[in-house]
């Protein structure tokens, strides 16, 4: 009784305090916006590093198919070699059976068969020599099935990678989603009209006057970008339907007839790299200090980009984002 007694009135005493406390508060509108921000950078981040995984598997892809292709041809090779040298063989073998001084004493034609034993002793060199082909092509299918076998584990182990940074991206994702969630319906239009905003005020800042020294291409990279303004952010997508920030900035100077590298790092070290100051339109630029987004310089301080997930291709101020250097391609 004494036990019970007690239990009940910890209990008690337990939903008095519960009652008394204060309600854990909800977080702000402007702090959910910062936690989903966050968790969208590191989206990118392991976005681009899921975007170098997929490239490196297609290059290998493409790298074990070339090579499987050449062992197929060089075996059709040596078996031709080897076809060849039994045929000479099988013909040795039924024009020597008998000693040649013998052949040469018996032969009604001494002068024939003459010419004959020459023959033959060509066709014994050119045996040699087959045989040697044979040596060399077998050597050089081995050495080529080896690298074909350990290209096959470097793509095993590529397709591993590329799972992992796929779940980590649709982790980071999930969970931007999940707080998004937490947001009332105004809250969430109070936050898009923000971000429209801010897309409008950099729009009417954009100077595309400040082409200076730009390269033909370089523009014609900008406006092929331009064209797809509006478009949704898709991690790994490349257009046209929609894009992620190296995804955009790939297909635009591809529509200028230039080719780039896949993702934003390696962009970074494509070019000649430029400050702030130097930036015309259509160059590169690159933010972050991994160098994880990418961009196209705009003019007047503005740039057009695939920002993230959950936003369209659109301008936006170079000073929202750490930047790191301009790239002129």
């Amino acid at each position: 009784m004494t036990v019970l007694t007690t239990a009940a009135a910890a209990a008690v005493a337990i939903s008095s305090q519960a009652a008394n406390a204060a309600p854990s508060e909800k977080p702000s509108k402007d702090e959910v916006k910062a936690k989903v921000d966050k968790l969208y950078e590191e989206a990118e981040q392991a976005t681009e590093k899921y975007n170098g995984a997929k490239e490196k598997q297609e290059k290998l892809q493409k790298e074990i198919s070339t090579i499987q292709d050449n062992v197929a041809r060089g075996q059709e090779d040596l078996n031709e070699l080897r076809d060849s040298m039994g045929l000479a063989a099988a013909a040795q073998y039924r024009t020597g059976s008998i000693d040649s001084s013998v052949q040469l004493f018996l032969s009604s034609d001494p002068d024939d068969y003459l010419d004959k034993a020459s023959t033959m002793d060509q066709l014994s060199a050119q045996q040699v020599e087959s045989l040697k082909k044979v040596q060399e092509k077998q050597r050089e299918l081995a050495q080529q099935r080896a690298e074909a076998s350990e290209k096959l584990k470097d793509l095993a182990s590529t397709r591993t990678e590329l799972g992992k940074k796929k779940k980590q991206v649709q982790g980071k994702l999930a969970e931007a989603q999940k707080l998004l969630n937490t947001l009332t319906a105004a809250e969430k239009a109070a936050l898009a009209a923000e971000e429209q905003r801010a897309s409008r005020s950099a729009a009417d800042r954009v100077d595309l006057g400040n082409t200076g020294s730009a390269s033909g291409r370089a523009m014609a990279a900008f406006q092929a970008a331009q064209s797809q303004i509006g478009k949704p952010y898709v991690y790994g997508a490349t257009g046209t339907a929609s894009y992620d920030c190296s995804g955009l900035t790939s297909w635009a100077y591809g529509q200028a007839g230039v080719s780039i590298p896949r993702t934003s790092q390696a962009q970074a070290s494509y070019g000649t790299r430029l400050s702030m100051s130097e930036l015309k339109v259509g160059d590169l630029v690159i933010f972050y200090g991994d160098l994880h987004h990418v961009g196209l310089y705009a003019g007047n301080g503005q740039v057009l980009h695939a920002p993230r997930s959950g936003t369209v291709v659109r301008y936006e101020s170079i000073n929202n984002m750490p930047f790191q250097f301009g790239v002129r391609i």
